[in-house]
């Protein structure tokens, strides 16, 4: 298990979360007990080495997770835990939704799966060309769309 501590920054959390429900949308497959951790080529932006995984307490985030992750197969859904500290996800809280109504989260240590969603519903074509679109203009505009 790695963890990036190279920052001396004590990371403190968002809120008291303990007994939320968190998701992880992705194209891995996984099973209960497997670890989700930072260290891995991102699937967004410029696909460098991710220092934080992601999470959220929102179903419909975790679906944008799935519908926008690179790779083969199937897109799944996991039940995760954190297994350290989180902090509300700048990428989202800080520039697009002020005040996390998202619910959306990251952490420098790994998430635990504990179960898997099975019966989501993806985004409308529509939704989901319009999403695709807008990350595309912002590429085009050099916005990087992870802030790690």
């Amino acid at each position: 298990m790695k963890t990036n501590r190279s920052e001396n920054k004590s990371i403190e959390p968002a809120c008291d979360l303990s007994s939320q429900r968190f998701y992880h949308g992705t194209k891995a497959n996984l099973k209960q007990g497997d670890l989700i951790e930072p260290g891995f080529n991102s699937n967004y932006g410029k696909r460098k080495k991710a220092s934080y995984v992601y999470l959220t307490a929102t179903l419909d985030a975790a679906v944008w997770g799935v519908e926008l992750a690179l790779g083969e197969g199937p897109g799944r859904i996991y039940i995760v835990e954190p297994t350290g500290p989180i902090e509300d996800d700048p990428n989202l809280t800080d520039k697009k939704f002020p005040g996390n109504p998202t619910k959306s989260y990251r952490s420098r240590d790994p998430l635990r799966v504990t179960g898997e969603v099975t019966d989501w519903q993806g985004h409308s074509p529509e939704q989901l060309k319009a999403m695709k679109d807008h990350l595309e203009r912002l590429k085009q505009l050099g916005i990087e769309a992870i802030e790690d």
